[in-house]
């Protein structure tokens, strides 16, 4: 069980909602999770202003549309593995805020992923743009 009340709607062998009420609030949990992260990850403010001044880039380039989802969706990606490494390093400080070789780990893994992310979209960017020349 969720120890987030918020998220508790019903008991617990009630099914769970599926209705329009459901679907707003998913949303404003959304919005509550991306509103936190940007006020407390710099990296994310960071990855987020990438995406402010790519995004708009790429719909001038003279791409195809595949070429334009991708370059779009190479962006996004980072912020995507950024948020999930961010909610990661909250649950660990949550669950200690002792240093240990696991949480170190963990930590490390999710920062790692976030590079891949990163590469990821520099390699998109890269041989996109290199056709264009």
């Amino acid at each position: 069980m969720s120890g987030d009340s918020r998220h508790d709607e019903h008991a617990p062998d009630a099914p769970p909602s599926i209705g329009l009420g459901r679907i707003v609030k998913a949303f404003g949990y959304s919005i509550d999770g991306l509103a936190g992260t940007w006020r407390t990850e710099g990296a994310f403010r960071q990855e987020v202003l990438f995406a402010v001044a790519l995004i708009p880039i790429s719909c001038f380039l003279p791409v195809t549309l595949l070429e334009h989802a991708l370059l779009v969706a190479s962006v996004l990606l980072v912020l995507i593995v950024e948020l999930l490494n961010s909610s990661m390093e909250a649950a660990i400080d949550r669950i200690s805020m002792d240093v240990h070789p696991l949480s170190k780990k963990a930590k490390d893994t999710g920062s790692a992923a976030v590079l891949l992310a990163i590469v990821t979209a520099m390699i998109v960017w890269g041989a996109i743009l290199y056709q264009l020349r």
